[in-house]
């Protein structure tokens, strides 16, 4: 699904979050927003999966404006896994992952074999299928998070959206759920904490700054060390590491007394 963003804002009692923010996804892939708090990442998801309704621009899946879509017609298209983990009723966790095929249904209609079925698999492929009959209340916040992106995964939807899905995780589970998500190849769109792992699953990044696209790009066209000072307020030192051949990350405490060289190295 291809995804596009057009001249975004969105502000409360006069003071803006996020200001003509334009970013396109093509199909399949995995883009990243990244930017220290407050930067407006959080704002920008929440307009494009409509819990906030834009204040000026627009957003279009696969060429159709989302603001002429129904809410179950959404729903059908994007799969949402939020920061929220919390439940105002007692449900289990199939119920919970259960919801995420209720777009496809009619009201009332009775869950299917194959609902069953899709419940199940998404539930093994987080490793969460024995806790299928337990509360979902009992379980701990990155087991909320795990059924969460269960859910999204009977959703069968072809385009995700991420807000700090790794929050809450163990580093394990953290690996799992990006793995996951790569290997799923549908349209992603993912807040991120850590930049490690956005330079590692990520196809491209959108860095947000004090509500505005700073930079975008692969990772290796958007992080440098002048962009995580500016940005991010740190030293840091990158390079491509020896066995994933990706952009990894070093960061140095400011009790270090770090130098700049003439080619952009840190010295202490």
């Amino acid at each position: 699904m291809k995804v596009e963003v057009q001249g975004l804002s969105y502000g409360v009692k006069g003071v803006p979050i996020i200001q003509g923010v334009d970013l396109r996804i093509q199909p399949g892939e995995f883009v990243g927003v990244i930017g220290p708090n407050g930067s407006g990442k959080s704002t920008l998801l929440k307009n494009i999966y409509r819990v906030l309704k834009p204040q000026a621009g627009w957003i279009s899946l696969d060429g159709q404006q989302l603001s002429e879509l129904t809410h179950k017609e959404t729903a059908q298209r994007m799969a949402v896994v939020s920061q929220e983990t919390s439940s105002a009723f007692d449900f289990t966790v199939r119920d919970i992952v259960l919801m995420g095929r209720h777009p496809h249904k009619r009201m009332f209609a009775a869950d299917t074999r194959e609902d069953d079925a899709l419940v199940g698999e998404a539930l093994e492929r987080v490793g969460m299928e024995t806790y299928a009959r337990r509360s979902f209340s009992s379980l701990s916040g990155g087991e909320k998070q795990r059924v969460l992106i269960a859910r999204a995964l009977a959703q069968q939807s072809q385009f995700l959206i991420m807000d700090e899905p790794t929050n809450h995780l163990d580093i394990r589970y953290q690996l799992q759920m990006m793995d996951l998500v790569k290997t799923l190849r549908i349209t992603a769109l993912s807040a991120l904490h850590d930049l490690n792992m956005a330079c590692y699953f990520c196809d491209r990044l959108i860095v947000m700054n004090e509500g505005k696209v700073y930079a975008s790009g692969t990772p290796e066209e958007v992080m440098s060390a002048e962009l995580l000072r500016q940005v991010f307020g740190v030293n840091a030192q990158l390079a491509v590491h020896p066995v994933t051949r990706k952009l990894s990350i070093t960061y140095f405490p400011e009790s270090l007394q770090l130098h700049m060289t003439p080619k952009g190295a840190l010295i202490s």
